[in-house]
C-alpha cells in the first residue's frame, strides 16, 4: 500500500495545544459551513495530504488524523501479460466499453489502484528491481512465490483474504502455495486435463462415457467393434514429449504416483507397476494410436479433430484447438477413468496472485481490507469467468466453474475434475531427469520389457 491511512485521536490534539487554545478554536469553528470544512485527502506513495480549502481545525491535527470516510488507500499491481487482449480487459475497454481498474475504483471509491499489465519476458526482472529499490507492488500476479514468501516478503493469504473467499477456492490449488502450514499465495488461473469423448461416436455405439479402468475397456472393445479398426478407441502418449503425463494419468488413478504420502519417491511402487502394465495393456489389446512412443499429443489431437479418435485425455484449451483444425467434433468432457475404488485424478497447472507486506504502513488494517476488497473484486464470478476464458484457462473457484456451467452443462465437470487436481513434483532437484527417466521406462515397456524392472531401475536411480 502506498498511503498512510488517518485517524482522529483527541489524545494527540491536546498534546498540540492548550485546554484554552482549543476552546476558542471551537468557538471559531462555528463559523465555518459543512462544505467548507470538508478535507478530501489524496493518496500519494508515503503521505497524506490536504485539498485546498481545509479548515483550520484540519490544518491543526497531525496528518494521520483525518476523517477515514475521506481516506483514499492506494495499491500498486502488477498483473502478467497473458495474451493479446490483457491489457485492454484491465486497463482499456475489454470489460464491455470499460475496463478493470475503473469498474473497481466506481464500486470501491476509497481505494485507488496503480495496475500495469507486465509481459511474461519483463516482469521477473521488474519485480526483482522494485524489490531491490524498496518499491515492492502490493499485489502481484506470478507463477512463482516461494522465494518472496521465504524471504518474509509476503502477506499469509488469511491476513487478507475473506473465509467466504477463501473457501470458495479449490483446495488442491491452495495446498501448492503452502509452507509450514500458512498459504502464501492465492491461485489466480488454472489448466488442467479431461477425457475428453467424442459425443456422437458413444452415440452411435450406444456406450456410456467410462469412469472406471474395467469400464474403459469395455467401451474400447466395443468401439474397436464398431468401427472395425477406422477408429481408434483411445489415445496415448507415452513419447519424450509428455510421456511423464501418461505416466501420472495412470498412476494416480490407482493410487499411486511419483512421490509417496511423504514426498518420497515412490516411482516403484506396485500401484504404479500395476498401473503401468494396465497402460501397456491398452496398447497391447489394439484399443489405442498405433506408435504411442512417438504419436505426440498434437498427432492425438489432430486425430480427434479428424473423428479418428474416439477418446483423448487432453487439456481444456482442446475444443479451441479441434475448431481451429476445422474439426466439427461435438465433445464431452469427463474425469480420467480410474482403477475400481480408486479416486480420479489430473494433471493441474497455475499461475499466482500474491500480496506483499508494506511494514510502513500506518495502518495494516485498513491495508489489508483493501486487498481483500481487490480479490473479492477480482474473483467475483461476473468479473472472473469472462477474463479467464478470454485467455483460455480454467477457474480456480468454484462459484466460476458453476456461473460458466450455466451456459456450458458440460463445464460442470470441472468441478470434480479441479478438485481432484494433482502436482508433478516439480521442486525435487531430480525432477527433470526422473522424468527422462520415467519416460525411457514406459518405452521399454512398450517393447516388452518387464515393467517392474524397469521403474526399478529409475527408483534405484532417486534413492
Amino acid at each position: 500500500m502506498k498511503k498512510k491511512q488517518n485517524k482522529s485521536s483527541s489524545k494527540r490534539i491536546k498534546n498540540i495545544v492548550s485546554a484554552a487554545l482549543l476552546a476558542s478554536i471551537c468557538l471559531s469553528l462555528t463559523a465555518f459551513t459543512p462544505a467548507e470544512s470538508k478535507n478530501t485527502v489524496l493518496a500519494s506513495k508515503m503521505t497524506s495530504k490536504s485539498k485546498e480549502g481545509s479548515t483550520a481545525w484540519d490544518n491543526l491535527l497531525p496528518k494521520d488524523a483525518k476523517k477515514n470516510s475521506d481516506t483514499v488507500t492506494e495499491l500498486d499491481v502488477i498483473i502478467c501479460e497473458y495474451g493479446q487482449d490483457t491489457k485492454n480487459w484491465f486497463l482499456g475497454s475489454g470489460m464491455k466499453g470499460s475496463n478493470f481498474v475503473k469498474k473497481f475504483e466506481e464500486e470501491n471509491p476509497n481505494i485507488k489502484l496503480n495496475l500495469e499489465v507486465v509481459s511474461w519476458s519483463d516482469v521477473y526482472d521488474e519485480v526483482d528491481k522494485r524489490i531491490k529499490n524498496g518499491n515492492a507492488p502490493d499485489i502481484l500476479n506470478l507463477d512463482v512465490y516461494s522465494d518472496y514468501a521465504e524471504d518474509g516478503l509476503l502477506l499469509p493469504v488469511k491476513d487478507y483474504c475473506p473465509t467466504k473467499l477463501y473457501s470458495d477456492f479449490f483446495s488442491p490449488f491452495l495446498d501448492q502455495s503452502e509452507i509450514d502450514g500458512k498459504v502464501w499465495a492465492l491461485p489466480d488461473l488454472a489448466s488442467s486435463r479431461a477425457l475428453y469423448c467424442n459425443a456422437d461416436i458413444f452415440k452411435e455405439v450406444g456406450i456410456d462415457y467410462p469412469t472406471t479402468w474395467d469400464e474403459l475397456e469395455d467401451a474400447c472393445e466395443e468401439i474397436k467393434k464398431y468401427y472395425k479398426g477406422k477408429v481408434y478407441p483411445w489415445g496415448i502418449d507415452m513419447t519424450t514429449d509428455e510421456g511423464q503425463a501418461a505416466f501420472s494419468y495412470y498412476t494416480w488413478g490407482n493410487g499411486g504416483g511419483f512421490v509417496d504420502d511423504k514426498g518420497k519417491w515412490a516411482v516403484n511402487s506396485s500401484e504404479n507397476v500395476e498401473a503401468l502394465e494396465f497402460a501397456i495393456g491398452l496398447v497391447d489389446k489394439g484399443y489405442t494410436n498405433p506408435k504411442p512412443a512417438t504419436e505426440t499429443r498434437y498427432d492425438l489431437q489432430d486425430m480427434f479433430a479428424e473423428g479418428k479418435l474416439a477418446m483423448l485425455i487432453g487439456p481444456n484449451q482442446l475444443p479451441a484447438y479441434v475448431e481451429k483444425k476445422g474439426g466439427n467434433i461435438k465433445m464431452v468432457p469427463v474425469p480420467i477413468p480410474a482403477a475400481k475404488g480408486k479416486t480420479s485424478s489430473s494433471i493441474g497447472v497455475m499461475d499466482r496472485i500474491m500480496a506483499f507486506r508494506d511494514d510502513d504502513a500506518s495502518d495494516q488494517d485498513a491495508r489489508n481490507e483493501a486487498i481483500g476488497e481487490f480479490m473479492t473484486f477480482f474473483f467475483a464470478p461476473e468479473n472472473y469467468t469472462a477474463w479467464v476464458e478470454m485467455e483460455g484457462f480454467l477457474p480456480v473457484v468454484k462459484s466460476g466453474v458453476k456461473y460458466m456451467a450455466k451456459y456450458d452443462t458440460n463445464f460442470g465437470a470441472w468441478l470434480d475434475i479441479l478438485n481432484n487436481c494433482k502436482f508433478y513434483p516439480t521442486e525435487k532437484a531430480e525432477w527433470a531427469q526422473a522424468k527422462k527417466d520415467i519416460i525411457a521406462a514406459e518405452q521399454n515397456a512398450l517393447n516388452g520389457n518387464d515393467v517392474k524392472k524397469e521403474l526399478d531401475k529409475v527408483q534405484k536411480k532417486l534413492n
